[in-house]
């Protein structure tokens, strides 16, 4: 569809005196809930069982299929789904990957994957902060727990990962290993949690001997050291004056010699990491103010570097409606921006930004006049999520240096043209119908469709996926 629909009511449309009444989508939730697309149409969907992943990873076999590996996100499962995305219009949910004996590890949890070279590594975490566990009476003796990365080989059977190694973090009971980058290789790199640092830092595992990895560098900014000042208190957040200080969100993007950072309040660093024993700081950018803060979440999230181009898009997280309720959103008061930047890295000692996103454009038909204010009727912290991260290790994605694929939160999937870098054009966007089934029964907001992630393979195929949702593939219409 090249002009913008709204889907909402089955709509009879006259014309040349014939009634033509146009179809549900195969994936609306209802009749008078079925999303908004524009210059995109959707292939197929599956609900997972009425779960929903976070992030995904793709690998295609030496006979072309196409498996596609996403990390919990709600729901009554806790692992890694896989999925079969050979058939695109028809995506099929297998199994869930269980990465821990839930009796033995009760809160042990995974948020983030990647897939190359024939390897499945998932980041492990316990649920709560520093000396806290959630879902588990304090009274009672903390439960066993992993912290750190899980590796997996899938080259031998893609549908039954064999497991290889456990690397722990050495911080028990705690956020353990969050965004991280594998391009294959030996090395992969982590924002992780460490002893005496606040947030997390940047690790560096070498994996060379897959049963036995190993961290062979670190790198963290001055203001997380524990005992870098007098009186310092180390906080144990997430909170919003734990998302102001310096910490690193990640993920780290290696390219070439060069280390891309989105540190959270601190804005973006670049790393020199020709040793990687020793990276070295090299240049920085301040973000915040004038972008993002108050109940927004990363301040600054990612730092991704364009493929052939010194070019970094950088973001702003903004965060999910579902989090809040009015009285919160009333008594927070007036939010920063939080949005995407183009930045000219021809100089990494002088990152400079060049460019602004325009904010998404607004079905004619959305209930809403903006997503900013979108159900609360006052200004809420609205902003961006995740992109799709091109990597030169992982062929059967998609790899092109000017189109940007992101997951704007309520505002849905939007691609952006990039080909020139002073005049970005957001050129497709779907937003999907609002979720109809329940994978976090505790939230106190509005149960708004909430895209969170996405992944495009090398034929062009957009995988999506959202909060209490399922798995859309889209594509764009050209």
């Amino acid at each position: 569809m090249s002009e913008n629909t709204a889907f909402h009511n089955p709509t009879v449309l006259f014309a040349e005196r014939r009634i033509i009444l146009m179809a549900i989508p195969f994936y609306a939730k209802a009749p008078d809930n079925q999303g908004y697309i524009k210059n995109m149409e959707v292939l197929g969907f599956s609900d997972l069982d009425k779960s929903s992943m976070f992030q995904m990873g793709i690998h295609k076999t030496d006979d072309g299929k196409y498996y596609l590996y996403g990390t919990n996100w709600g729901g009554t499962r806790y692992g890694v789904f896989i999925n079969d995305v050979t058939n695109p219009t028809n995506p099929k949910y297998l199994k869930t990957l269980q990465l821990a004996d839930p009796i033995e590890y009760p809160t042990t949890r995974c948020l983030k994957c990647q897939v190359a070279d024939g390897l499945l590594i998932v980041s492990v975490f316990s649920g709560g902060g520093p000396g806290e566990v959630v879902d588990i009476d304090k009274s009672l003796k903390p439960p066993k727990c992993q912290n750190g990365v899980q590796i997996y080989s899938i080259k031998e059977d893609p549908e039954n990962p064999k497991f290889l190694s456990y690397w722990d973090n050495g911080m028990p009971r705690g956020f353990g290993v969050h965004r991280f980058m594998y391009d294959g290789g030996n090395y992969v790199h982590l924002t992780s949690e460490a002893f005496g640092f606040e947030g997390f830092i940047y690790r560096i595992l070498d994996i060379s001997d897959l049963k036995n990895p190993i961290e062979i560098g670190r790198w963290w900014l001055p203001e997380q050291h524990a005992h870098g000042y007098a009186g310092r208190e180390i906080e144990k957040g997430p909170s919003p004056s734990y998302l102001d200080r310096a910490h690193i969100h990640g993920p780290p993007f290696v390219r070439g010699d060069k280390c891309y950072l989105g540190c959270s309040g601190s804005g973006l660093s670049i790393l020199d990491v020709s040793d990687l024993t020793r990276p070295k700081c090299i240049g920085q950018l301040k973000l915040k103010p004038p972008f993002s803060g108050g109940l927004a979440g990363s301040r600054t999230h990612t730092a991704l570097p364009l493929p052939g181009r010194d070019l970094l898009v950088v973001t702003n997280e903004g965060e999910r409606y579902s989090w809040f309720t009015t009285e919160r959103i009333k008594a927070a008061g007036p939010q920063p921006l939080n949005n995407l930047h183009m930045i000219d890295i021809s100089d990494p000692t002088n990152p400079t930004l060049i460019a602004e996103f325009p904010y998404p454009e607004v079905p004619e038909s959305y209930p809403y006049k903006n997503f900013t204010v979108a159900h609360f009727g006052i200004q809420g912290p609205f902003g961006p999520h995740n992109i799709h991260e091109p990597m030169a290790g992982k062929p059967c994605i998609e790899q092109r240096g000017d189109r940007l694929y992101c997951c704007y939160f309520h505002a849905g999937m939007r691609v952006y043209d990039l080909s020139d870098e002073y005049y970005i054009k957001e050129i497709g966007y779907f937003i999907p119908p609002n979720p109809d089934y329940v994978c976090f029964p505790a939230l106190p907001g509005p149960r708004m469709a909430t895209t969170e992630d996405c992944v495009v393979d090398d034929r062009g195929n957009i995988f999506m996926c959202c909060l209490e949702d399922g798995l859309y593939v889209l594509r764009m219409e050209e």
